[in-house]
């Protein structure tokens, strides 16, 4: 639709509401001077009534909060009812129609006439509460961006803003030293003399081999182990620690942390060391 057609369509809605309110206006005027208002006041009514369900309408159509917005649309329900009803009855009592109604007088059955003379002496007050609410509402909103607009532009600050956190460093690369050519000079002609032809004269070059340096700290891994010793020297030092070690002090944990060994060997060596005491205390009765 091109924005002339707009144009057109909100000029005619704004005719159509402006002939309804004419017409509710007309009633709306009668019920305010039955209750009591006097001819400014009545003339006004119309205005809180029918004004605040166009404020509303024009809240539910700003706010995009979903409780703001069921705020708007709950008065503006209340008001359209309201303003029913009081048309309504302004159709079923012809008396209100030539200022013959009893003041205060709605209806002949009591509780209804209490009843429409409470809404409609409450629908001022209303509308002072619930249109200051909504232009508070409005004045406050701040309008939020469509979903496809918010990710796209995440997906912007995603691609052009770098990452908050920085990459640990890269550990830098081992230096080693490559062999060196060394040129090595090779013993010429004098020159007087003419080398021969067949003679070609060149520069070798000799390969010196360096060994390669390491550089940074050596890890534990890569240090030479404790030399590995043999069965039995590993038995005679268990021998000389636990000499004078009593026979409930031969267990496999304490040769073990004695001798620094691994527990497999420190069982082997408790059997061992358990079996030539009890050898030697065999000879020793005999």
């Amino acid at each position: 639709m091109n924005r002339k057609a707009k144009a057109l369509l909100v000029a005619a809605l704004i005719a159509v509401v402006g002939m309804a309110f004419r017409v509710s206006w007309n009633a709306l005027r009668d019920v305010a001077r039955a209750i009591g208002a006097d001819d400014t006041a009545a003339t006004l009514y119309p205005f809180v009534v029918d004004g605040l369900m166009a404020l509303a309408l024009v809240a539910t159509l700003v706010l995009t909060d979903q409780a703001d917005k069921r705020f708007a649309l709950r008065v503006l329900a209340a008001y359209t009812v309201a303003s029913l009803v009081l048309n309504y009855v302004h159709g079923l009592v012809p008396e209100l129609h030539g200022q013959s109604v009893d003041w205060g007088r709605l209806a002949d059955w009591d509780p209804a006439n209490w009843a429409l003379v409470l809404l409609a002496t409450s629908l001022p007050v209303g509308s002072i509460y619930f249109g200051s609410d909504l232009v508070a509402k409005v004045l406050h909103h701040r309008p939020t961006l469509p979903a496809y607009v918010e990710k796209r532009d995440q997906i912007v600050m995603n691609r052009s803003m770098p990452d908050l956190g920085e990459s640990a460093p890269e550990p830098p690369a081992p230096v080693v030293e490559l062999p060196v050519v060394e040129p090595v000079a090779v013993d010429l002609p004098h020159p007087t003399e003419k080398p021969a032809e067949s003679t070609p004269v060149a520069v070798i070059a000799a390969e010196s081999v360096r060994p390669v340096r390491a550089t940074g700290r050596v890890p534990d891994a890569a240090r030479s182990a404790r030399p590995t010793r043999t069965a039995e020297e590993l038995l005679n030092e268990a021998r000389s620690v636990t000499a004078d070690w009593p026979e409930a002090d031969l267990t496999a944990e304490r040769i073990r942390k004695a001798v620094r060994t691994s527990a497999e060997k420190a069982r082997t060596l408790r059997d061992t060391l358990r079996a030539e005491r009890a050898a030697g205390g065999e000879t020793a009765a005999a």
